[in-house]
């Protein structure tokens, strides 16, 4: 099959390969055809000079909020990607089984860019959450739809990757972790995983980790106290420890109060990184402190982190996360994605969410993006 595009002379980073070396990157029928040194252009293939920039797979944003329209919270997924590198946008529980519907005909379906979604167990999802109304969608029990979740998870298999719940005071009030339990139920049910947000407790990041699962993913892991996953004399709480040895997840989502330095730093100190990196991009937080992937990426960049595992963060390991192989890597045969990225040097301010600012020296900035085979963005 002759190629469509091929990426000529790019430094092509591939964590799922153990890649990091000058070289193009082919793409045929919407998938990788083949990566190597000067490769053949047939006279309808196009071809781009990338030698200027870091070519990666397709960026994945394990956490998201792309519901727009149908949630206050919701942004465009097409606008966002393609000023963030994204391929594909994991919207983590805007819908619930009331709306995942127009969810999928009137967001998803037409979108470029991938989007794929946890199922909210709440009936509506995440329904009350503006710059006005703050209402905890798992607050209340009687909204809690573990049948129907179940039934809309089994008949969407195409794009539901998980179940997703939001628990702790601002999410689940009193409810505590009564409704983390009912959506365990159903991800037990539908042999999915489950994605679960903590904010503050009750209930405490330890009882959250004990009702986890191998493949189930802890979102704002590096939180700021309180429920952190650091102890008060920077080590990693043990319960944290077990809970990585037994197969849980830890996932960044920045977002507008779920990313502290403090916590990350005393987490990289001791060798503990992220299993994601994601940005929990909202209304909320497109503005600062989170902004976007890239920026997500970069604060983990500028505080130690090698290039490679920021990427492998947002590429294979997320992928694996989704229990989607074909995507976050380079292999022929995967998904025809990349990105194309530049690590720029100079003086850029970062914040975390309790106002902690960083001033660090790098900063990645995508370059343009490559979707099911075919340039994307920059024309």
């Amino acid at each position: 099959m002759p190629f469509d595009l091929i990426l000529r002379g790019g430094r092509v980073i591939d964590p799922s390969q153990k890649l990091d070396a000058v070289t193009d990157v082919a793409f045929a029928g919407g998938k990788v055809a083949a990566i190597g040194s000067a490769l053949k252009a047939d006279p309808g293939t196009k071809v781009r000079d990338v030698s200027q920039f870091i070519v990666t797979p397709g960026l994945i944003d394990l956490h998201t909020h792309v519901y727009w329209g149908g949630t206050s919270l919701g942004i465009d997924a097409e606008e966002f990607c393609r000023l963030s590198g994204v391929t594909t946008a994991v919207d983590t529980g805007s819908a619930g089984p009331g709306n995942f519907a127009g969810f999928r005909k009137h967001v998803i379906e037409p979108s470029q860019v991938r989007i794929l979604a946890y199922l909210h167990v709440s009936h509506a999802g995440i329904f009350g959450f503006s710059h006005r109304i703050m209402v905890g969608e798992s607050e209340e029990l009687r909204l809690m739809n573990p049948v129907e979740a179940a039934e809309v998870a089994d008949a969407n298999r195409d794009l539901v990757v998980g179940i997703k719940v939001r628990v702790g005071l601002h999410s689940s009030g009193t409810s505590g972790a009564v409704p983390l339990d009912i959506a365990l139920e159903v991800a037990n049910e539908v042999g999915m995983p489950l994605m679960a947000h903590i904010d503050h407790p009750p209930p405490s990041y330890e009882d959250v980790l004990a009702r986890l699962r191998p493949g189930d993913v802890l979102t704002h892991a590096f939180r700021p106290f309180p429920n952190t996953p650091a102890t008060a004399q920077g080590t990693v709480k043990k319960e944290v420890l077990e809970a990585r040895e037994r197969g849980v997840l830890f996932d960044i989502g920045h977002g507008k109060g779920s990313f502290a330095f403090k916590t990350a730093r005393a987490m990289l100190a001791n060798g503990f990184y992220p299993d994601t990196i994601s940005s929990d991009i909202h209304q909320l937080c497109i503005d600062g402190p989170a902004y976007d992937q890239v920026t997500t990426m970069s604060k983990f960049l500028c505080m130690g982190m090698e290039l490679p595992d920021v990427i492998a963060a947002s590429t294979v390991n997320a992928a694996m996360a989704l229990r989607r192989p074909e995507l976050g890597s380079l292999k022929p045969g995967s998904v025809g994605d990349a990105t194309l990225i530049s690590v720029r040097q100079g003086q850029f301010d970062y914040e975390d969410v309790v106002g902690e600012h960083l001033t660090g020296n790098r900063k990645i900035v995508s370059e343009g993006v490559v979707i099911g085979g075919r340039w994307w963005h920059p024309n």
